[in-house]
């Protein structure tokens, strides 16, 4: 799998999940502790995300980081 494709995968999930909470960028940024714009440059698959990130997103969408890979 191609790191475009995993970079890909991971940002629609994060947007479908946040979507599904009707949660803002700004929303789960705040809940992640992150950065708005960061977020948005994940949904739009432009961020190699670490897996600190990773976990702070998932626990804020309160999902299992296996969920979003």
């Amino acid at each position: 799998m191609s790191t475009n494709n995993i970079l890909k995968r991971f940002g629609q999930k994060v947007k479908s999940l946040r979507l599904e909470k009707g949660w803002s960028q700004k929303e789960l940024a705040h809940r992640a502790d992150l950065h708005r714009t960061y977020i948005g440059s994940i949904e739009r698959h432009e961020r190699n995300v670490s897996l600190l990130n990773v976990e702070r997103i998932a626990k804020a969408l309160k999902v299992n980081i296996k969920d979003l890979l």
